[in-house]
C-alpha cells in the first residue's frame, strides 16, 4: 500500500500555521504522523548501527555482573537455539533508541513548538541538549550502582542459592534500571519547561518543597525495578537536588523574560 499523501493546500497551510503558532486538528494529526515517521526511521538506522556493535554493547552490559561474580563466573546461559539471535535483536533495539534519542527529542520538541510563542521556541536546542545529557547521566548512575544492587539481590536469597542468569532476565533488569534512572533525571527539564510556559512558578515549587521530597522518595521506591536501597537513594537524592536546581533556573529564566519585556 502506498502512503496517503496530503493535499498540497493542506501542506501549505500546515507550514503557514506552524509559523503563526495555530494549527487545526487535521494539521496536528498530519504533523504528528510526520514526526513519528522521522523518529521511527532514526530508530531503525540506529538499530542497524547497533546490530554491528553487538559485541562491545553486550560486554558493556555484562561488566557489572562480571565485577560482582568475577570474570570466570559471569557467563549468561541461553536455554533455546533462538535465544542468542533474539538477544542480539533486543540489544540492537535498545542501542537504536539510544542512538536516535536526540532525533526523537528534537521531533517531540518540533511537534510542541507550534503551540508556543516565538520567544519560547528559542529553548529548543537547550531542551534537547539537556534532555540527552541528563538521560545519559541517569543511565550511567544506574550502571555504576548496579553492581551494588546486584550484590544486594544475590545476598538476599541466602548463601544456599547459586545464581545462573539468562541473558533476557539479566538484560531486562539492567536496561529497565538504566531507563528508569534516565527518565527520572529528566525531572528538572520538565519542571523548568512548566515554569517557562507558566503552568507552575518557582515560588510554588519552593512552597511545596517538603511534600515534593516525600513524593520523590515514594515514587523512586515504586519506580526502581531492582527494589534495592542503593538504587533508591541513588535516584531520590539527585532528584531532590534537581528540584532545587529547577527552582533556581526557573527564577533566572523568568527574571530574564521580565527584563526582556521591560526593554521591549
Amino acid at each position: 500500500m502506498t502512503p496517503m499523501k496530503l493535499p498540497r493546500f493542506l501542506t501549505r497551510k500546515s507550514k503557514r500555521r506552524e509559523a503563526t503558532g495555530t494549527m487545526s486538528v487535521l494539521e496536528h494529526l498530519a504533523e504528528l504522523r510526520s514526526r513519528m515517521i522521522k523518529a521511527a526511521v532514526a530508530v531503525l538506522v540506529g538499530s542497524i548501527i547497533a546490530y554491528f556493535l553487538y559485541d562491545p554493547m553486550l560486554n558493556f552490559f555484562t561488566q557489572p555482573y562480571c565485577h560482582v561474580s568475577g570474570k570466570e563466573a559471569c557467563s549468561l546461559y541461553v536455554t533455546g537455539p533462538l535465544d542468542g539471535f533474539a538477544l542480539r535483536i533486543k540489544i540492537s533495539g535498545y542501542g537504536g533508541m539510544f542512538i536516535a534519542s536526540p532525533v526523537i527529542l528534537w521531533q517531540l520538541w518540533r511537534f510542541i513548538t507550534p503551540g508556543l510563542h516565538s520567544k519560547e521556541k528559542r529553548y529548543a536546542i537547550p531542551f534537547v541538549f539537556a534532555s540527552v545529557l541528563l538521560f545519559a547521566a541517569g543511565a550511567m548512575v544506574a550502571y555504576l550502582i548496579f553492581p551494588h544492587a546486584l550484590t544486594f539481590l544475590q545476598s538476599a536469597g541466602g548463601s544456599q542459592l547459586r545464581q545462573i542468569y539468562t541473558p533476557s532476565s539479566y538484560l531486562n533488569l539492567i536496561v529497565l534500571l538504566m531507563v528508569a534512572f534516565g527518565l527520572s533525571f529528566e525531572f528538572p527539564v520538565v519542571l523548568v519547561a512548566l515554569e517557562i510556559v507558566g503552568v507552575i512558578t518557582p515560588q510554588k515549587l519552593a512552597a511545596s518543597r517538603r511534600w515534593a521530597i516525600v513524593i520523590i522518595f515514594a515514587v523512586a521506591a515504586v519506580a526502581i525495578p531492582s527494589s534495592d536501597p542503593f538504587s533508591l537513594f541513588a535516584m531520590a537524592i539527585p532528584l531532590v537536588v534537581f528540584y532545587e536546581v529547577a527552582i533556581i533556573v526557573g527564577r533566572l529564566v523568568l527574571r530574564r523574560k521580565k527584563q526582556a519585556q521591560i526593554a521591549a
